[in-house]
């Protein structure tokens, strides 16, 4: 079982940034892919970043040029670096890890607040 932690949510203001880490218990290199979801209130669970093993990146449209996801193979360690926040971005945020079998584990989620 794959332990991820995720820590750096909180709340600021519209315009502000945050840093979110996830931590796994195992390597973040030989999986195939490790992603940032967000889930507000009322609303399905949605992607908000991934990166593959061999390190592509994908963004959904409402954060592309905002997010940057990157990782740090030595430290088992993913990051959303988060720009220019926005009210709607205001979610808590999951991270999410695909082993190569295909295997899904999930972190507990921190909570990003943005306020106007």
């Amino acid at each position: 079982q794959v332990q991820l932690v995720e820590s750096g949510g909180g709340l600021v203001q519209t315009g502000g940034s945050l840093r979110l880490s996830c931590v796994a218990s195992r390597n973040i290199f030989t999986v195939n892919a490790m992603a940032w979801y967000r889930q507000a209130p009322g609303r399905q669970r949605e992607l908000v970043a991934n990166i593959t093993s061999s390190g592509n990146t994908n963004y959904a449209d409402s954060v592309k040029g905002r997010f940057t996801i990157s990782r740090d193979s030595a430290k088992n360690t993913i990051y959303l670096q988060m720009n220019s926040l926005k009210p709607e971005d205001t979610a808590v945020y999951y991270c999410k890890r695909v082993s190569l079998a295909g295997l899904v584990s999930w972190g507990q989620g921190t909570q990003v607040t943005v306020s106007s």
